[in-house]
């Protein structure tokens, strides 16, 4: 299955958030409430380093799809 990479998920136990899943490495959720951040992958300090271009990309395009997605909504 092709998934896409990112999605919205939300939860009727956590009504006041929203979270954003990115589904490719690095793999994470942001809750978009509170901008907290759960790894899915663990990496050493070191590969988060060499991959923090890669990991700062993927948080602002995050972002980027949650605005985009919330404006579709509003439409």
């Amino acid at each position: 299955m092709k998934l896409p990479e990112y999605l919205i998920a939300d939860n009727s136990d956590l009504q006041d958030d929203i979270f954003v899943l990115h589904t490719e490495y690095p793999r994470f959720i942001i809750n978009m409430a509170t901008d907290e951040i759960e790894w899915f992958d663990q990496f050493s300090q070191q590969e988060a380093e060499d991959n923090a271009d890669v990991i700062e990309s993927a948080i602002k395009a995050a972002y980027d799809f949650f605005e985009q997605e919330m404006k579709k909504y509003e439409s």
